[in-house]
Formats: structure tokens, C-alpha cells, sequence
């Protein structure tokens, strides 16, 4: 029960957060004409695939958190344990890269350069996210496991073996 009260607050929270960058997304085509770039007709079946594998990441990240760590993507509800399975066993920040696909698949999916250029930004402002908050609040929650896991997983790589 506990577990399905914790999923139920990922799905609120992972739904809205997504809603939100699509809307922001949506907002910004506007600029589309300032570009004067039209991307071709075919982009839109590459954007399918990129939004199908950005969203069956970001589903995994999201399932792992609740299952193995017992909270939710949300820094007001995070993990309870520390998670170095599933995606996270082969890079630091699979939800972001997951979602930076999903991001850039919309984008050529609506065919606009603007998304695109908003995808960009959205990965300059998560990395600075990652390096400033994340992964100092991480350190001091979880410690010597945490400084392990960051010397054998890379932050934006993924690699399919860890350093021994």
C-alpha cells in the first residue's frame, strides 16, 4: 500500500512537471517565424521514436525511485534510499537525459527549431541543477556511497560497465 501512495505522488508529480515543459514548449513555436527555418515533414517520425524512448526512460527513472528507493523524482518527496539501479547503474541523471529526449523528440515531432533551441537551454539549466543543488544536497545525504557511485558512474555518459 505504502509503495502504491508513493507511485500515485510520482505519477501527480512527473505528470505535471511534463505538462509544464510541454506547455513552455508549445509557447515558444511562436519564435519559429523569427528563425524562418522549417524542419522537413519526416522529422515528425524520427520526433515519435525520440518521445517514445525519452518517456519509456523517464518511466523507468520513475519506477526505480519508487520501487528501490522509496520516494519520488520531486525534491520536496525524494527517495528514501539511495539508488544506483536500473538506469542509474549506467549514468548519474538518466531521468534528464530521458526527458531531454523526449524534449528534442517534441520538438522535431512539431517540426519547430524553437523547441529545439528551448531543449538546449532546458539542458544548460539542468546541468547547473545538477552540479549546484543535486548532487551537494545528494552528498551530504547519502556520503561516502554517494562519493563511490560518482567516481564509478558518469554524470551525462552512459557507459555499460563501471570502473573497477
Amino acid at each position: 500500500m505504502r509503495n502504491l501512495l508513493v507511485a500515485l505522488r510520482a505519477a501527480i508529480f512527473d505528470a505535471a512537471f511534463l505538462l509544464l515543459w510541454f506547455w513552455v514548449a508549445l509557447g515558444v513555436r511562436a519564435f519559429d517565424l523569427t528563425f524562418g527555418i522549417q524542419l522537413p515533414g519526416w522529422m515528425r517520425g524520427v520526433g515519435n521514436i525520440l518521445m517514445a524512448m525519452g518517456g519509456a526512460v523517464v518511466i523507468a527513472c520513475v519506477g526505480t525511485f519508487v520501487v528501490r528507493g522509496h520516494g519520488t523524482p520531486a525534491p520536496f518527496d525524494p527517495p528514501r534510499q539511495f539508488v544506483a539501479v536500473g538506469p542509474y547503474k549506467y549514468v548519474r541523471n538518466p531521468m534528464y537525459i530521458g526527458a531531454m529526449i523526449l524534449l528534442v523528440g517534441f520538438g522535431l515531432y512539431q517540426r519547430s527549431i524553437s523547441i529545439l533551441c528551448l531543449a538546449l537551454a532546458w539542458l544548460l539549466l539542468v546541468h547547473l541543477l545538477v552540479v549546484f543543488y543535486e548532487e551537494p544536497n545528494l552528498r551530504s545525504r547519502f556520503g561516502a556511497e554517494y562519493e563511490e557511485y560518482c567516481r564509478s558512474v558518469s554524470r551525462w555518459i552512459p557507459t555499460t560497465s563501471r570502473p573497477s
